[in-house]
């Protein structure tokens, strides 16, 4: 199966882990001619938080997920690293809990690989709190990356 779309799940913890993520989408996506598909999943608090922050009248037509993704710090960020090496991509943003959010934008997608990042914890943490990036790769439709972020 070829590689055609990678979806980059990017989300309000990876602002300071975005060099490691263009790397890691570049890596794949360039050789293969892929396009990335930025994905911003928000949870609903999140979402309002941001729309605040960014100025938009939460009962505009303007305040879609996609429009609020596309004016993200994050993501121009990320956009300006793909942009520096010719990879093509698309952003698209979602509102809903991190892990099922990711999956089901990756299903849409039609992806056929997914990158995800997380830091290292212990074992007893992640059955405590969770792991969006534990619940992706053992619920996505398609391989996932798992780009480590120590600290």
């Amino acid at each position: 199966m070829a590689l055609e779309t990678v979806l980059l799940a990017v989300g309000p913890k990876d602002s300071g882990r975005i060099e490691r993520l263009a790397e890691a989408a570049i890596e794949v996506a360039e050789p293969a001619g892929a396009t990335v598909v930025l994905g911003h999943v928000f949870t609903d608090e999140e979402y309002d938080e941001v729309l605040d922050r960014l100025g938009f009248d939460p009962d505009s037509e303007e305040a879609t997920p996609d429009e609020v993704a596309q004016r993200h710090a994050t993501v121009r960020e990320l956009v300006g690293g793909l942009d520096a090496v010719d990879v093509d991509y698309e952003i698209r943003g979602a509102v809903g809990e991190h892990a099922r959010s990711i999956v089901d934008m990756a299903t849409r997608a039609g992806a056929n690989r997914i990158i995800v990042s997380g830091r290292s914890r212990r074992p007893t943490g992640k059955a405590v709190f969770g792991s969006t990036a534990q619940e992706v790769l053992l619920t996505a439709p398609c391989p996932v990356t798992f780009v480590r972020v120590d600290g």
